[in-house]
């Protein structure tokens, strides 16, 4: 399997700021090339790369006034070795987050997935957050987490991943969010998905069913869309002018739903 991804992003900065980008393919690609490039009005910048317990690759730096640009590209042949699993990450994955409020919905979960456990839950899960919401692009906030999500009943797909995250925790299953690079989307964009712990191993679960899981590259991972937002920025205001993400496969698998899928 060979994958292509690149993005590429326009930015007006008003005054001087600090800022972290995570657009680079995660520690354990096999990458067999890669080109990161930032530019203020036409001038180079450099970036120092931090990289998080979960191989999560973050460039910042800080920068000054004026018009960048942000160019990624990269080329991943084959997969990578599954996620690592930590006692520290079976956790802190448990735990209620920002977006992710499982204290709030354990009565839920728990009245609608009684008696399930193991890839039987992970299914149920799945196919509920699925048949109960509408993917609606632009239908939710920012700051919406996944209690209001389910009241709205329509979200993208940080909210799908902030829902299914939030019922798995209530019933004791470590889970988390991962941002991809994801072959076969449309409309083309960074995507976010739900990873979770059963029988030993990280595993998939993408309940909005718009990309294959097999073909998936894993950009940043953590406990919500907090931890896996593609810029951070501090100090001064910017805006986003334009945005663009491609990511392309030698052979776009075809993912069904029902098959154990663990992201590499």
């Amino acid at each position: 399997m060979l994958r292509t991804v690149t993005s590429r992003l326009e930015l007006d900065i008003s005054g001087s700021t600090n800022m972290v980008f995570s657009i680079a393919a995660a520690l354990g690609a096999n990458l067999t090339s890669e080109t990161l490039t930032f530019t203020l009005d036409g001038v180079a910048q450099k970036a120092t790369e931090l990289t998080d317990g979960n191989g999560t690759r973050l460039h910042q730096f800080v920068s000054g006034p004026g018009h960048m640009s942000v160019e990624y590209a990269a080329d991943i042949a084959g997969g990578s070795a599954p996620a690592p699993v930590s006692e520290l990450d079976l956790v802190t994955y448990l735990r209620p987050s920002r977006y992710c409020e499982s204290d709030s919905l354990t009565p839920t979960a728990r009245s609608e997935f009684a008696g399930l456990s193991g890839h039987d839950l992970l299914s149920a899960v799945t196919l509920w957050v699925w048949s109960r919401l509408r993917y609606v692009p632009g239908s939710s906030l920012p700051t919406d987490g996944a209690e209001q999500t389910l009241l709205a009943r329509r979200g993208v797909c940080r909210d799908y991943a902030h829902l299914v995250i939030a019922l798995l925790r209530a019933l004791d299953v470590p889970a988390r969010m991962v941002a991809v690079y994801a072959p076969g989307l449309s409309p083309m964009d960074f995507h976010a998905v739900a990873e979770a712990y059963v029988d030993g191993a990280w595993w998939v679960v993408d309940a909005t069913r718009l990309a294959p899981r097999q073909s998936m590259v894993r950009i940043s991972t953590g406990r919500d869309a907090a931890d896996t937002a593609f810029l951070t920025n501090h100090w001064a205001d910017l805006t986003l002018s334009s945005m663009e993400v491609l990511a392309i496969v030698d052979e776009l698998p075809t993912d069904d739903g029902s098959e154990l899928v663990q992201l590499g």
